[in-house]
């Protein structure tokens, strides 16, 4: 004889069904539970007297259907823990609007008065040098940076040429070159840019940029 515990919430749904209750819960959870229950009831009831259900077997679907609602809830449990730290990152991100950054880029812009820009250096170096170029890809401006430790380095373009004369008013890349010894040492180039607002999407919060790029909180490598 099968035992059935009444703090289980599938065996009552199994208890009210035998006794002609009507299930009113509304979640997708106990809908489900409910349209088993009727299905194992129906079961139950059109069975060969001569081979009746093994309890084995009711015990089995029983488990399945515990499994497949442990599973739902954890979802739903994993959805909400998810909103809530997406929540909290826009609110971190929110205070970064206003504010100067770095980020990964190679460009620097100047309206005749100079611009800022940065490297990152992974490692320390023995020289580091920085060559702006014009649009055609010459280069009109080198800056020496001699040696230098590992971090982020922001810096200023005077908006002079090498020639001594201003840049036009523009944007301009650049390059960054590192050596230790007579091998090579990696150096990126950050672009300084302000952040005007921030987006919410399924991959996180992103922030929007006064250069018009879009880029994630992790890729933010200094905060003015």
């Amino acid at each position: 004889m099968t035992t059935v515990n009444t703090t289980n919430t599938a065996s009552q749904t199994l208890l009210d069904a035998v006794n002609g209750k009507k299930n009113t819960t509304t979640t997708s959870v106990d809908a489900a539970q409910d349209r088993f229950m009727k299905l194992l009831v129906t079961q139950m009831r059109n069975q060969d007297p001569l081979n009746p259900m093994d309890n084995a077997q009711v015990t089995s679907q029983m488990a399945q259907l515990s499994t497949v609602t442990g599973i739902d809830k954890l979802n739903n449990t994993l959805e909400t823990l998810i909103n809530n730290v997406q929540m909290g990152q826009s609110y971190q991100a929110s205070n970064m609007i206003g504010r100067n950054i770095l980020t990964p880029g190679n460009t620097v812009e100047t309206a005749g008065e100079g611009g800022y820009f940065g490297v990152e250096l992974p490692i320390g170096a023995d020289k580091v040098k920085v060559s702006i170029k014009d649009s055609a890809g010459a280069v009109i401006r080198t800056i020496d940076l001699g040696k230098q430790d590992t971090g982020t380095l922001p810096l200023t373009w005077d908006g002079l040429k090498d020639d001594g004369t201003a840049a036009a008013t523009g944007s301009y890349k650049f390059e960054v070159s590192a050596t230790i010894g007579t091998n090579t040492a990696e150096a990126n180039a950050l672009s300084f840019a302000k952040v005007l607002s921030i987006s919410n999407y399924s991959t996180g919060v992103k922030l929007n940029l006064s250069n018009l790029m879009t880029v994630d909180t992790s890729a933010v490598k200094e905060i003015f």
